[in-house]
């Protein structure tokens, strides 16, 4: 039985991954690079960029992959992209088109930072008991922003299972050797130097405290800390400067030193925005712990209990030291720091298992484990509730969704196939900074040893997106004249005669509603939340809002906390007359 048990509370943790996965399958700004890559590398693969066929050595990658037309400030790696893209291409063989290859490819993301939670669960266990991993795994579950972005291709979550993987090399290899010797700190070291190198130069910061403990705890020699970290870094290098200077065709080419140069020595970071020194530990660390609990109850009583103090202080000092160090970049979010969260939730998991183990003793440790148990539900609750607010936060994918449905259905059920109806549409930087990536766009081109249009003629549509951000361009009145769909968040914007077709709304706040108010504006924001829905069939959440609407204030007797709708993107058609207009003058 107990053993059923563990299955079923570890089995939480990849479960609610996939479903944050499936009920919110978009992506935003911060993600593009590395979820356009793995797109571009699945749908063209990297034949092209092994075995360039142009005359100079420039591949034809380069009228394919995203990563030319819209570069960014540094060079990216593609080693993860590369390695994600290869494990989830027998996927999208399997699966074809009856699911989009997104949600697959996130999903493999997605089950591999669970696999690494799940490894370091099972060290957990090993180190201080099963009890103590099953609380691991609980407020670890009920949390909120390590479970919704554990599938997002964000460089610091190809990072985070690495990182999970080397602190669990970490924990004692029993229960009761809390003073003995480590398991693997030479491993801790060359995992997170390998990863550092790779992805996230801020590891470097991470590395410092913790090296500082072993050393102190003689786990580890100044001997041994060169050797693990020559290794971790040649590991790193011989990955990197080959891969990234084949796909970006320059040599020799170490993109995280790029971009470790380009935020901290020329501190351009600070251009999205900084935030004082204690950001971290009040802003971010609170809501990625999520539950109060954990650092109100949990850690503190481990820190003052004897017989936990030692194991605490080891999962928790040397990572609150590392956040403090990185306090000092002006530029900070909370994903800098994501990488801390497994080691002090088995910090916390040791207290609340203390107090859980000692319920039947006396009436404080009952009311105690009452109040933690109580605290793990209202997380999953509130944890449910931001899933449910933060895929309204997507309106650039669900306006592109709607735009396919809505191009003329004859072209779809007519087709010629010796004459392809093209439809070309632009995209604005709202539209494609809140869910649109290659991955929804209609039939991408092959490359040019084929005839695109001969090639999708036989669906009856060629689509051809535009993403241009030029303010020049943009202001030429000319520039719009090829285009029969805008997606738009500002319409006065875009020069020409064009009809308004819909309106994409998206999330605007929380509002209050007092008994007998905003029934209007609840029905509007009902029928928005419903059309915001498109993972699933609409009709199968058609008036599933106004249920829980309608019941839940007839127990709060008409109060509500409602979700604010506010139009984002507008889905803009050129007038027919126009489209003559411009027909006869080509004429």
């Amino acid at each position: 039985m107990r053993r059923l048990v563990d299955i079923i509370l570890a089995a939480l943790i990849p479960t609610l991954i996939l479903v944050h996965l499936i009920c919110s399958p978009y992506t935003k700004v911060e993600e593009s690079f590395n979820t356009q890559a793995t797109h571009d590398i699945l749908s063209y693969g990297i034949w092209d960029v092994v075995f360039p066929k142009r005359t100079g050595g420039l591949p034809l990658l380069k009228d394919h992959y995203d990563h030319f037309t819209f570069t960014g400030p540094v060079p990216r790696t593609f080693l993860g992209v590369l390695t994600l893209a290869g494990a989830s291409w027998p996927f999208t063989k399997l699966f074809g088109d009856t699911v989009n290859q997104q949600i697959i490819v996130r999903a493999v993301l997605g089950l591999w930072n669970a696999s690494c939670l799940l490894y370091f669960r099972n060290s957990v266990a090993k180190a201080f008991g099963r009890s103590t991993a099953n609380w691991f795994v609980l407020l670890q579950a009920s949390g909120f922003h390590l479970i919704y972005y554990a599938s997002r291709t964000l460089p610091n979550f190809f990072a985070f299972g690495l990182v999970t993987i080397a602190f669990a090399r970490l924990l004692p290899g029993a229960k009761s050797s809390f003073a003995g010797p480590k398991n693997d700190p030479q491993a801790f070291l060359a995992i997170i130097t390998a990863t550092g190198v790779v992805f996230r130069s801020e590891l470097a910061l991470l590395l410092i405290p913790n090296i500082a403990l072993l050393l102190l705890l003689r786990r580890l020699t100044f001997a041994s800390v060169v050797v693990s970290g020559l290794v971790g870094a040649t590991i790193g290098l011989s990955l990197t400067i080959p891969i990234d200077s084949l796909f970006w065709r320059r040599f020799p080419l170490w993109p995280e030193l790029s971009a470790f140069s380009y935020n901290i020595i020329h501190s351009q970071s600070s251009q999205w925005g900084t935030s004082p020194w204690h950001f971290y530990f009040t802003s971010a660390l609170p809501r990625l712990l999520f539950n109060p609990a954990v650092y109100i109850l949990c850690i503190p009583l481990g820190v003052l209990q004897p017989a936990l103090r030692r194991p605490v202080a080891e999962l928790v000092l040397p990572n609150l030291a590392f956040v403090a160090l990185y306090s000092f970049q002006p530029h900070k979010e909370w994903r800098f720091i994501v990488y801390i969260i497994p080691p002090l939730l088995a910090a916390a998991a040791l207290g609340a298992d203390w107090v859980w183990t000692r319920r039947a003793k006396n009436m404080a440790y009952s009311i105690l484990s009452l109040a933690l148990v109580a605290s793990v539900v209202v997380s999953f609750l509130a944890s449910t509730s931001m899933l449910w607010v933060s895929r309204l936060n997507y309106p650039g994918a669900e306006a592109l969704n709607r735009l396919h449905t809505l191009v003329p259905t004859h072209v779809i059920q007519h087709p010629d196939p010796h004459n392809a109806a093209v439809v070309n549409v632009h995209l604005d930087t709202l539209a494609c900074m809140t869910g649109i990536t290659r991955f929804l766009q209609l039939a991408p081109p092959p490359l040019p040893d084929v005839s695109a249009l001969e090639k999708d003629a036989t669906s009856g549509l060629f689509w051809i997106y535009d993403k241009t951000e030029d303010e020049d361009k943009l202001l030429d009145p000319l520039f719009w004249e090829r285009f029969d769909w805008v997606l738009a968040e500002r319409p006065e914007r875009v020069i020409g005669r064009w009809e308004i077709v819909d309106t994409v709304e998206g999330y605007g706040g929380l509002r209050v509603l007092r008994p007998g108010d905003g029934n209007e504006e609840g029905q509007r924001t009902i029928r928005s939340l419903s059309n915001a829905w498109t993972v699933l069939e609409h009709g199968q959440w058609k008036g599933f809002f106004d249920v829980v609407e309608r019941y839940g204030r007839v127990v709060t007797r008409g109060w509500w906390i409602g979700i604010r709708m506010e139009p984002r993107i507008r889905i803009l058609k050129r007038e027919k007359d126009v489209i003559g207009m411009r027909m006869d003058r080509d004429w």
